[in-house]
């Protein structure tokens, strides 16, 4: 099945990481914030993380999410074409992201998602180190937290917020969300 594929690919890139970093698992674990049983489950593929931990276990890794897309190739020049994107499937949330912008783009990042009804980042809400962030909900529905604040974004309204913040997602459903995420300056 394409996702268990997603989620084994997931967690050997993530094991890959740590061992050409020469980094026991217990040390990535304990950075990231998780137990070392869960981030062993994560590399062997039999865990899938929340968007949350995905963050942390990069940021323990001196890595960002972007680095565990399938095919992170650097592109030459600034152009993204449309069936060369990188592209993660997050395991078994049955979310899939495709990187609009460069890999080395230094200011601004634009990623599309697909997110399937009743999917979304996890009950836990996350932070990461950009300013600012612009969410386009594109097609579907999305029902959106921002600190204590929750809302209801249809096709074609957007939400902008600080990323540090803590934020989190959910697709209510019953359709598939096609959703833009604008960041500045790149943080995933």
């Amino acid at each position: 099945m394409a996702e268990d594929r997603a989620q084994l690919e997931l967690g050997a890139r993530i094991r890959s990481l740590r061992e050409r970093q020469g980094r026991p698992i217990r040390a990535v674990a304990e950075q990231a914030g998780v137990s070392e049983s869960f981030l062993s489950q994560v590399e062997r593929g039999v865990a899938n993380p929340s968007v949350a931990s995905l963050r942390s276990l990069a940021e323990a890794l001196g890595a960002t999410v972007a680095s565990f897309f399938e095919d992170s190739r650097e592109p030459i020049g600034h152009v993204v074409r449309a069936a060369d994107r990188p592209t993660l499937i997050h395991p078994k949330r049955l979310w899939e992201d495709e990187l609009l912008t460069p890999a080395t783009a230094r200011k601004l990042q634009v990623i599309m998602s697909v997110v399937e009804p009743g999917q979304g980042s996890g009950d836990e809400a996350y932070t990461h180190d950009s300013d600012e962030e612009c969410v386009i909900v594109l097609e579907g529905r999305l029902e959106f937290w921002v600190a204590e604040d929750a809302y209801v974004l249809d096709a074609g309204d957007s939400i902008l917020f600080e990323s540090r913040v803590p934020h989190r997602n959910r697709n209510p459903g019953p359709d598939p969300a096609r959703v833009l995420w604008i960041t500045t300056p790149p943080s995933y």
